[in-house]
């Protein structure tokens, strides 16, 4: 009787130490980290893969900040009042998206004047958005009713309103191939799938506790969910509607960016920085310490650049070679 008990514990130790490998994999390097002052609480942030301009919002100013890559710098800063929280660039009309939740309202910036040219209603607390580039739409959800919003970015129009299956949506990517916009819901602990084409909610896949960041890999439509209450990311099986891995990580992550091109994501579940996981294998292949408490995740999709916010100290990393 004892030798087979003794097997067990043998092979659940193994068991334990492969997944301490996979997990904790050693501590990366990056070619440069340049720290950018921009101060107030930067918030969430997105890029303009075209321009190489990067746009960061600060609800305690009301100000949208933007960054030139090339130089490392604050290009400029755009006064927009209210709280602007969540950001989504379209790079085929070099518009900049910007949510207000406490206004309920998207505003619309030129990216080439830093004009805002619109202010489009959309739902009360409206804080994360994406865009359907293809079809031009905008998706934004809120965190405070559920409600998805539905914008013609070319007329600067809401289009619908559409309630959500749970009482709070925390973030939202858009996938135009498949017409498909995931959605995470901390109260459910699920992915909700919204079906563009029918404009309707159409079913939620369990992830981890208190899911809050998502982002897809377009070419395959796999989802990657960053749960901000627990150390793993979900990798979810949209088609399949149900999650077929977990990657571990050091710490809980609340924000996640995709770069399509070597389907590699970054999420601030690091050791006081970034975590860098391929999105083929979904394993963690390396950690980037910056020394703090990383913030929003977002990725150059052609330079491949990195950017963090640290919102405690009014600061955004931009990482090269990573």
């Amino acid at each position: 009787m004892r030798g087979p008990e003794l097997s067990r514990r043998a092979l659940l130790t193994l068991a334990a130490a492969g997944a301490s490998a996979v997990a904790f994999a050693p501590a990366a390097r990056a070619e440069k980290v340049l720290v950018i002052e921009v101060g107030g609480t930067p918030e969430a942030v997105a890029v303009n893969s075209v321009t190489g301009f990067a746009y960061v919002s600060d609800p305690a100013t009301g100000t949208i900040v933007v960054l030139d890559s090339r130089s490392g710098t604050v290009g400029a800063v755009i006064p927009v009042g209210g709280e602007p929280a969540g950001l989504a660039v379209d790079t085929v009309t070099n518009r900049v998206f910007v949510t207000n939740p406490p206004a309920g309202t998207v505003l619309v910036l030129d990216g080439l004047t830093n004009d805002v040219v619109s202010v489009v209603p959309a739902g009360p607390g409206a804080s994360r958005i994406d865009i359907d580039e293809q079809a031009n739409r905008i998706y934004a959800v809120s965190d405070f009713t559920g409600m998805l919003a539905i914008i013609d970015g070319v007329g600067c129009r809401l289009l619908k309103l559409v309630p959500g299956p749970t009482s709070g949506l925390s973030s939202i990517a858009v996938d135009g191939g498949r017409k498909l916009a995931h959605c995470t819901s901390p109260t459910t602990d699920s992915l909700e799938i919204f079906d563009i084409g029918a404009e309707k909610f159409t079913g939620g896949v369990k992830v981890g506790k208190a899911p809050t960041g998502v982002t897809v890999h377009r070419g395959s439509g796999t989802a990657f969910v960053a749960n901000s209450a627990i150390h793993h990311l979900s990798v979810v099986d949209v088609g399949a509607r149900k999650e077929k891995a977990t990657v571990l990580l050091r710490s809980e992550s609340s924000a996640i960016a995709m770069h399509q091109g070597t389907n590699t994501v970054y999420a601030n579940g690091g050791a006081n920085g970034v975590a860098r996981i391929d999105g083929v294998t979904n394993l963690l292949t390396g950690d980037l310490s910056l020394g703090v408490n990383p913030g929003a995740v977002a990725i150059d999709q052609r330079s491949k650049a990195v950017y963090v916010t640290d919102p405690l100290h009014g600061r955004v990393s931009l990482i090269r070679d990573f």
